[in-house]
């Protein structure tokens, strides 16, 4: 059983850790020559580029911005938007089974999540096991991104937790980083089984 010091509460990230998200598995089929989809990815619909919307810009805004520069690749912007659920992969193994378990123990789990607020219920409608989140801080809705810790600040306090009451789930080590200093647990996420082993020690599973 977790102490009183323990967390009682799991924070997770979503990308990277609860499922798989990748432009590239979409761009694959609009550029078939790799070097070329990955300039494109690079200096036309950029991480960067993506950032803004999970701050809380539109894709439209988005998109018309970026094909008036890049006039010629207009309806190649404009799938990121209208074909952007081919961007889901699978789930990652094992996590699913841990977020079922963890929810069947009635162990309270949320989120903290880089994602756009356009775009979040296309990955709760295709990957169910999000809807095990009590509640989800969206990054695009809140217009705050980790590792900003204005955004574990905020998602502390509509959570209704303290800092060591939560254990902060991520694949992003600034983001670890940055919940860390603020008193809250973290577990760096790398694979299922040793996400396992420290739900486990915290008394969580």
């Amino acid at each position: 059983m977790p102490s009183p010091s323990s967390p009682t509460t799991v924070v997770f990230d979503i990308g990277g850790v609860i499922i798989d998200w990748d432009p590239r598995y979409l761009y694959r089929r609009l550029i078939p020559d790799e070097a070329e989809m990955e300039r494109f990815l690079t200096e036309v619909c950029s991480g960067a580029w993506n950032a803004q919307q999970d701050r809380g810009r539109s894709f439209i805004e988005a998109i018309e911005e970026l094909a008036a520069r890049h006039p010629g690749q207009r309806d190649l912007i404009m799938a990121y938007w209208e074909r952007w659920d081919e961007m889901l992969g699978d789930p990652i193994p094992g996590v699913a089974d841990i977020m079922a378990e963890l929810h069947q123990a009635g162990v309270p789990m949320v989120a903290i999540t880089n994602w756009s607020a356009e775009t979040y219920p296309i990955a709760v409608r295709e990957h169910p096991e999000l809807k095990l989140f009590r509640d989800a801080v969206v990054s695009g809705e809140v217009r705050l991104s980790k590792p900003d810790p204005e955004i574990f600040r905020y998602a502390l306090d509509r959570f209704g937790l303290a800092p060591h009451e939560a254990l902060f789930i991520d694949d992003n080590k600034a983001n670890t980083a940055a919940a860390d200093a603020l008193g809250i647990g973290t577990h760096l996420f790398t694979g299922a089984p040793a996400l396992r082993a420290t739900l486990e020690t915290a008394g969580l599973l």
